[in-house]
């Protein structure tokens, strides 16, 4: 069979088996779940047997040490792959929610009704614990999902798809309503996102280069977030503290993620501040690199930002930094350079805190807190399938509800347009 006609049948059982989990029961959705965790946990010893083949494969191909981290499972993430099946299971169900119910002149009641999307393809590179973090809330939000892992997890990722089939099996649906693709060709991929009578959404969840070329390809919508150029404004009048702790806590609670600090732009009526900032920054490793009026404020900043500089996700101890005139300089800046992810101001003018709101055109836009909370768990979504700074459908994090659509519904008796 040739990986197109693997993908040709992988999709038309999802697609088959999209229409049971939809009409499925909240209840027994979560008992799959649950079905599905006693697996994990009843085959501990055979996952972490065939994870080590998965990073030994790695070592041999030498992949990095980020990689190979993100690769690895030990007792402490399969407990955390436990405790995931159990918190999705946990969270309310999305499905049949109705609301906006409204009585129209016609006598007619009119509202919209929250339903599954139906086939999501998931497309994600290296971490196993992403084929039960995809599985389980696509599974929650009543939809069927094809997943794609990277090839360095397919040891993993194969024995896990088992377990999902297992879990949905023993609750009455469909082992296909989770099917994880087999192959570690490449080639599936490119069948994937090509399918469009099989498959409603793709979902990519890897690096810049494999975003780029599943927008570039794909026929079906692309729910995506290529990078994470995020700012931070230090307003005129920033209470310096508040200033000092976002700063440190946007670029150093975690260099390699999405949400990030790579950014930072201080008002000319702030700049007084920077010097302490920039110290602080490099006395825990950040390397700074600034515009001529921001190394002229702190002589700390001992290196020239570039216009790339400015463009770049550094994911890594790195810090660009630039003076800006005021709110508008700074949210000019952010209109080119960002990628739409989070920005954040600090400032203590309610009026200058309103602007930056309804004007900078992001995602997540913060008063006075870091970017790193732009993040599922901490919006209260319960766990997300990632982050969208796409503008249509879902935007941001993207949690159980970004997993459903809505559709208008009508109560009549009898009623006919006249």
């Amino acid at each position: 069979m040739s990986v197109q006609e693997l993908m040709q049948q992988i999709g038309a059982a999802a697609r088959a088996a999209s229409r049971q989990v939809a009409s499925s029961s909240a209840a027994t959705r979560n008992t799959a779940l649950l079905a599905v965790r006693d697996r994990i946990a009843d085959s501990r010893e055979s996952l972490l047997l065939a994870n080590a083949e998965d990073v030994e494969r790695g070592r041999a191909q030498a992949l990095d040490a980020a990689l190979l981290d993100r690769l690895a499972l030990n007792d402490a993430r399969v407990d955390g792959l436990i405790t995931s099946l159990e918190q999705v299971a946990a969270l309310p169900d999305p499905v049949g929610a109705i609301d906006a119910v409204r009585t129209m002149d016609s006598g007619i009641r009119v509202g919209k009704m929250r339903v599954p999307l139906g086939v999501i393809g998931i497309i994600y590179e290296s971490r196993p614990n992403v084929t039960i973090e995809a599985a389980s809330l696509c599974l929650k939000a009543g939809n069927a999902a094809v997943l794609r892992g990277g090839s360095e997890a397919i040891s993993s990722n194969t024995l896990l798809g088992g377990l999902i089939a297992d879990g949905l099996k023993a609750a009455g649906l469909p082992e296909t309503a989770v099917q994880v693709v087999g192959t570690t060709d490449r080639a599936a991929v490119g069948a994937m996102i090509t399918q469009p009578e099989y498959i409603d959404i793709v979902i990519p969840r890897g690096g810049k280069g494999l975003i780029e070329r599943i927008a570039g390809e794909a026929r079906v919508p692309v729910l995506k977030h290529l990078d994470g150029i995020c700012h931070v404004y230090i307003d005129d009048g920033a209470d310096p503290e508040k200033a000092l702790a976002i700063t440190l806590n946007a670029k150093t609670q975690r260099y390699g993620t999405c949400n990030t600090l790579e950014t930072l732009l201080v008002s000319t009526g702030a700049a007084a501040q920077l010097p302490a900032i920039a110290q602080a920054l490099s006395d825990v490793g950040v390397e700074l690199r600034g515009c001529a009026r921001a190394r002229a404020a702190a002589a700390v900043i001992a290196k020239d930002a570039t216009d790339e500089d400015w463009s770049t996700e550094y994911l890594a101890p790195v810090l660009s930094i630039k003076v800006v005139d005021g709110v508008d300089g700074a949210m000019d800046h952010i209109a080119q350079y960002s990628s739409g992810h989070t920005e954040s101001i600090v400032t203590e003018n309610y009026a200058t805190a309103m602007r930056f709101l309804r004007e900078v055109d992001s995602s997540s836009v913060m008063i006075n807190a870091s970017t790193r909370f732009a993040d599922g768990f901490e919006y209260g979504l319960g766990a997300e399938i990632g982050i969208s700074t796409d503008k249509l459908h879902a935007r941001g994090p993207v949690g159980l509800e970004g997993l459903t659509s809505s559709k208008y519904i009508v109560f009549g008796d009898g009623h006919v347009r006249r």
